[in-house]
This record gives structure tokens, sequence and C-alpha cells, in this order.
């Protein structure tokens, strides 16, 4: 690969880029150092509010706190990095040797052996139960902010799990009843909106399901020689790991199931193996493709 020096634009991308990071990471360590030692972090200072512990008449103690950042960082983070670990190994054909050490790398390398023991057709059950896991802590954060907007309390789950809710200091006057009906109805609305999503889902999931079963009694129906000269000639979608149904093209010209690759774009409009960002409405049906 041949090596050019750096231009401007990508200079000033790497700086505005590093810079953006600096500030969430300082942003975050002030708030962490603030909640650890007992102040008020910028924003509760801001509304004049405080943190106490369940029994409302002490601030939370210290192992309360640090339950607190717990549950609210480091939980989230270690969830999303185990799964999308576990899917990655799930999905590929041959194990990947990492060069680093550190917990990171020795965390990798158990799930590897732990994948690695797995027969082809467990790995095919546990590459959607994964998914739905994945899918299942997006609806958790949106159920429980709609709760929140209900019944106006732990805006965070990890203040639900560590107990640590708020008192207003300063102007204790009666709130506007108008307010808090505006947000039982927005929270009402988000349910509904929850419920809406949940019955698309489980509805997309049964025609998956039935459009497998028949293409699985098409291919029973075939002669022995046709259906074998079939298999030899197609190759497996990745997604769904069986042989491909209603082939459909990515604008890079990967080829998956129709139904896979149209569901996989609810959630990530990029190709599964080369991530290349693309609209769905760009995605090409083949027909009568052998």
């Amino acid at each position: 690969m041949p090596l050019v020096p750096a231009n401007q634009p990508q200079l000033m991308r790497s700086s505005q880029k590093d810079e953006f990071y600096q500030n969430n990471l300082t942003n975050n360590a002030n708030e962490l150092f603030h909640t650890l030692a007992g102040y008020q972090t910028l924003g509760e200072e801001y509304v004049s509010i405080i943190q106490v512990d369940p029994s409302k008449r002490r601030i939370p103690s210290r192992m309360r706190r640090t339950a607190l950042i717990f549950f609210h960082t480091f939980v989230p983070y270690l969830l999303d990095k185990v799964l999308i670990c576990i899917e990655n190994e799930l999905e590929a054909e041959a194990p990947q040797t990492s060069r680093t050490w550190g917990p990171v790398s020795h965390v990798r390398l158990w799930i590897q052996r732990a994948v690695g023991m797995l027969t082809e057709s467990q790995r095919k059950a546990l590459v959607p139960l994964v998914f739905a896991l994945q899918q299942g802590i997006t609806l958790l954060n949106r159920l429980h902010v709609a709760v929140f907007y209900i019944t106006g309390a732990f805006y965070h789950i990890g203040k639900r799990a560590a107990g640590v809710s708020y008192l207003r200091v300063g102007n204790v006057s009666g709130d506007d009843p108008r307010i808090s009906n505006s947000y039982r109805l927005l929270g009402a609305l988000s349910l509904l909106q929850l419920g809406i999503t949940l019955t698309l889902q489980f509805n997309n999931l049964r025609q998956r399901q039935r459009a497998r079963h028949q293409w699985k009694q098409h291919r029973n129906l075939l002669p022995s020689h046709q259906a074998s000269q079939s298999s030899s000639r197609s190759s497996r979608c990745i997604l769904c790991l069986e042989e491909r149904r209603n082939t459909s093209s990515t604008p890079c010209g990967h080829l998956f199931c129709w139904e896979c690759i149209t569901e996989w774009c609810n959630t990530k409009t990029e190709c599964p193996l080369c991530r290349e960002k693309f609209q769905p409405h760009r995605l090409v049906y083949l027909r009568n493709y052998k």
C-alpha cells in the first residue's frame, strides 16, 4: 500500500474527532467523580436537585454511589461489547486470533473457546437469540423511559437498580398539574408505540418462519438430482445460515435472503459483510436467480 502525506482536511477531521471524544470523556469523568464524592453534578446543581437513598432522608452511601456508577456506566458498556463479540464469533467461519493481551483479549478468548464447543445447529439457534437479546435491551430502555414519564421516578435504569432517587431543594411550591399530565400522556403514547413495534416485529418473525417452512416443503418436493444440483449451485445466507431464498443483492454486490436483509435493514442500514452504508431502497431483488 503506497504512503502519501496527509492533507489539511484529514488532519482537521482527525483533530475534531479527538477533541470530541476528549470533551466527552472529560464530562463523563467529571460526573463520575462528583457522584462518587457525593457532590452534585453540573446538571443537578442547575435544577437544584440532590440524590437521596430509598429512605428519602439521607444522601446515598459510598457503596450505593459505587453501585450506581457500576450499573449506569460499566454494565451497559460491557453487555454491549460481550454481545457484539458473541455475535461476531457465531457468524465467523473460522476462529479469529487476537495478537493483543489484556482483559478484553482474555474475554474474547473465553468466548471463542465456548463458541468452538458448539455444533453447527447450536450456532444457528444462538444467532437469532443474540439478536433478540440485543433488541430486547433496546426495548427495555424504551419501556423504562415510558414508565418514567408516567411515574416521574428513576430516569435511568442504573439509578433504579441502585435505589437512588432525587429530591428538589429550594423552590418547593406546587407544580403545575398540566405538566405532569402532559408527561403521563407522553408515557402512554410511548407505551402504545412500543406495543405496535413489538406487534410488527412478531408478525415479521412469523412471516419469516412461514416463508422458511414453505421453502423447505418446496425443496422436499424436488427430485433428488434436481435438489442436489440446486443445493450445489446456491450458497448460504450468512444471516440465517441456510440456503438463500429470494436472493437479493446489496449495492456492494453481496447476496442475502430477501427476508433476512430487509429485516437487517430495519436496525442497521449497512451491509452485514463489508459494512458499507446504503439505503434500503437500493436493495435489488434478483428474480429467477440460480
